[in-house]
């Protein structure tokens, strides 16, 4: 079992679309996302991202979870939970 902390962020593209995640480091992860070809496929094209919302989660059980929750919302749900729940 691990210490690390779990991150579930959301990520808003320059194309105004919502990319999420997961990550035990989410400063590590977000320039990735826009510097490094380790970056995800769909947000290497859509850079630069902003980090839009981040939640902790206990473990990366739960983290997935919690992304496959927001994942499944529609375009408008979720952009209408980034502006509610901004970070």
């Amino acid at each position: 079992m691990s210490d690390s902390t779990w991150h579930v962020y959301l990520l808003r593209c320059s194309d105004g679309s919502l990319y999420t995640g997961v990550t035990t480091d989410l400063q590590r992860r977000l320039h990735e996302h826009n510097h490094s070809p380790r970056g995800a496929r769909y947000t290497r094209s859509r850079r630069p991202v902003e980090l839009v919302y981040h939640e902790h989660a206990n473990d990366r059980s739960s983290a997935q979870r919690r992304e496959y929750q927001l994942r499944r919302l529609s375009s408008q749900a979720k952009q209408r939970f980034c502006a509610q729940n901004t970070t």
